[in-house]
């Protein structure tokens, strides 16, 4: 490019590198890269996720505040999560947060003793600061139990045939006679909240929850058929005190091990989370006039192409008419032709063989180099 010619406005919206760094920090590290070969380039940084594990940190990106707080987690032990207030006052809540798949101590207590009490926990804390429109991103979790966790935390109670109290976690919900709703939340009523899901799955049967989402959390073959009766079982009980028949069959249900139904149950409105964390960050602003977007994700394959977040954050450039090109951290190649239809360009960060470890350790520097060729190749020539 020669010095005369007019610096190029690149936008860079990727996902977080799971494992390895979150999404400001892969923006930051591409952009470093970027800068080497186009110092005087407008690079607008949107960092991006899905709902999932990292949505926080891209919401509040843009600005905003986040709150620590000691919730229960998926076990019966503590942890720290937090709550994120945007300038405009949403809330944000990440269930990743609370009930991570990729926390050692939670998915050390069997699958059928998590719970998403805390979730609830932390959301009643975020009402207590006035947010009454709240995002909830749903990816990542390593809970089974139907949202009823979720609900005890918002005050509703699960009870027995004698009135007792029955714990909201999955080996337990076939004993649910009834539920209490009388010291459910009441500033719930006057709240707008809005589920971050990218999955469209019913709550039960093969497609459900625990038939789809429940072996990657620990459910054993053996145990999909009761934890999904005991789930229905207190479905039907939380239809009768919602007035709510249809819940459980809707659309997202199934999301995160059943968050997804406690929420329509709560008249929650489900979005894409990609679709509202590119609204939220500006991504349709930030590329007017640019020329280039580049986004990527930990790993890419034919899923990419599902509505996750590099294909959202591709749609919005391709519209906006600039082209957009893929940087993940692996790419599977039989996935690199349908990929190719809607990305100019698919690279990964590695050129050959390489360990987990150096990967993962140096995922910075790679993305910082592999972003330096990217341009060299699209606005030099030289590699």
């Amino acid at each position: 490019m020669s010095s005369n010619a007019q610096a190029p406005i690149i936008v860079i919206a990727p996902d977080s590198f799971k494992g390895s760094l979150s999404a400001p920090e892969v923006a930051q590290a591409i952009a470093a890269g970027i800068a080497r070969v186009l110092p005087q380039a407008d690079l607008r940084l949107r960092p991006m996720a899905d709902g999932g594990e990292g949505t926080l940190d891209a919401l509040l990106s843009a600005g905003g505040r986040r709150v620590p707080l000691s919730v229960r987690g998926a076990g019966k032990a503590s942890v720290t999560a937090e709550y994120g207030v945007m300038p405009d006052g949403t809330g944000v809540l990440e269930s990743a947060n609370v009930v991570s798949i990729t926390d050692p101590v939670g998915m050390q207590t069997p699958v059928a003793e998590r719970s998403t009490v805390g979730l609830g926990e932390l959301l009643r804390a975020l009402l207590d600061t006035g947010a009454r429109r709240v995002l909830i991103g749903l990816g990542g979790s390593s809970t089974n139990d139907g949202g009823a966790g979720l609900l005890v935390g918002l005050g509703a109670r699960l009870l027995d045939e004698a009135g007792e109290e029955v714990q909201p976690v999955p080996a337990a919900l076939h004993r649910v006679a009834s539920i209490d709703l009388n010291g459910l939340d009441a500033r719930l009523k006057d709240c707008e909240l809005v589920a971050m899901s990218d999955v469209n799955n019913p709550l039960n049967g093969q497609q459900g929850a625990t038939a789809i989402f429940g072996p990657q959390k620990g459910v054993s073959e053996a145990q999909v058929e009761p934890l999904d009766r005991a789930i229905a079982h207190f479905a039907g009980h939380a239809h009768r005190a919602f007035n709510a028949s249809e819940a459980a069959s809707r659309a997202g249900a199934g999301a995160a091990g059943g968050l997804g139904f406690a929420l329509h149950l709560l008249g929650a409105q489900f979005r894409s989370g990609a679709e509202v964390v590119a609204e939220r960050v500006g991504l349709p602003q930030a590329v007017e006039g640019a020329d280039w977007l580049i986004t990527g994700e930990g790993r890419s394959d034919a899923q990419t192409l599902s509505g996750k977040t590099p294909m959202i954050a591709a749609q919005v450039a391709i519209k906006a008419g600039a082209t957009a090109s893929l940087l993940s951290g692996a790419i599977d190649r039989t996935a690199l032709e349908s990929l190719s239809r809607v990305f100019s360009g698919c690279f990964s960060l590695t050129f050959g063989p390489t360990s987990l470890e150096k990967a993962i350790a140096d995922a910075a520097g790679l993305l910082t180099d592999s972003a330096e060729q990217m341009a060299r190749l699209r606005y030099t020539h030289k590699v």
